[in-house]
């Protein structure tokens, strides 16, 4: 039986690695978060794994709240990146790997071509500098560890762009969306499987653990007024969507303007094939809660 602790459990990501556990029966899990498990406490972690002893730890614990990081950047680095140190040492401690999740964010934006995994770093906002701290401290103190960078995630779990926008169609005629920044959608479900792929493959020697940092979103590009468009189509929402620049929308984070992430070395590596992200955008609304 493979042993996987999951942190930041009642999160969209969290969620909807509880929610298709049960396909992965030579795994046991243990989901926890702030209440189970206070992963800024170095001695409580210690405790845990001691205790539970598992071979991963998924860690989907984050702050992600990005507008608000600019403005309590102390609670963003404490969950993004001081956690995330405690949690690589100790399991670094045990012998456990840890699978992290990281952002887009930690690049500027202005690439000509999609992000490679090893292309130069530049967070622009509070929440893209401390997801990156956390990278670092991650693999300074594990070096058996996976980074799985992602974007534009969503879930039939907690609050995401996808519930906005299905509000915001059925509540006014018209809504302006940005159309000038670009990236891919990502289905928490599809991560979530990803996930405990790459667990399984491993665990059964069918792939090789090799650690690192990996990209990993749906296929395809869109604006966020793609993405919406696509969203009012497939869930029948009559709403006009009114395409807006960055500048016509005021923010006090400043968001990367092109965010596509190569996947090629997660799907040769681990042998993963990858959903589009209007297919799963249509899954999302067979099986929403």
């Amino acid at each position: 039986m493979i042993k996987v602790l999951v942190t930041g459990a009642n999160g969209q990501l969290g969620s909807e690695i509880s929610k298709i556990a049960g396909m992965f029966p030579e795994m046991e899990f243990s989901f926890t978060d702030v209440a189970e498990l206070d992963i800024i406490n170095s001695e409580k972690v210690a405790e845990f794994l001691n205790a539970f002893k598992p071979e991963y730890l998924v860690n989907c614990a984050a702050y992600t709240n990005v507008d608000k990081a600019e403005t309590d950047l102390a609670t963003a680095t404490l969950l993004n990146a001081t956690a995330v140190g405690i949690l690589a040492e100790q399991t670094a401690k045990t012998g456990c790997r840890i699978i992290h999740i990281s952002t887009d964010y930690v690049f500027n934006g202005q690439g000509p071509r999609p992000y490679k995994e090893d292309d130069q770093v530049d967070p622009q906002s509070a929440y893209g500098i401390t997801k990156l701290k956390g990278e670092v401290l991650c693999r300074k103190f594990n070096p058996e560890s996976l980074i799985i960078r992602t974007s534009w995630l969503y879930s039939t779990f907690g609050n995401n762009f996808v519930k906005t926008m299905v509000r915001l169609g059925n509540e006014k005629p018209e809504i302006g969306v940005i159309a000038d920044q670009i990236g891919t959608p990502t289905n928490a479900a599809d991560l979530a499987l990803a996930i405990l792929t790459i667990i399984s493959s491993v665990s059964s020697g069918k792939k090789p653990f090799i650690s690192g940092i990996y990209h990993y979103s749906n296929e395809g590009v869109a604006s966020w007024y793609d993405f919406t468009k696509a969203i009012f189509e497939i869930a029948g929402i009559n709403c006009q969507v009114k395409p807006i620049a960055t500048e016509d929308y005021p923010s006090p984070v400043q968001r990367p303007p092109y965010s596509i992430m190569n996947k090629s070395k997660i799907k040769l590596i681990f042998g993963l094939q990858i959903p589009h992200w209007r297919d799963s955008l249509n899954e999302y609304f067979k099986y929403k809660i």
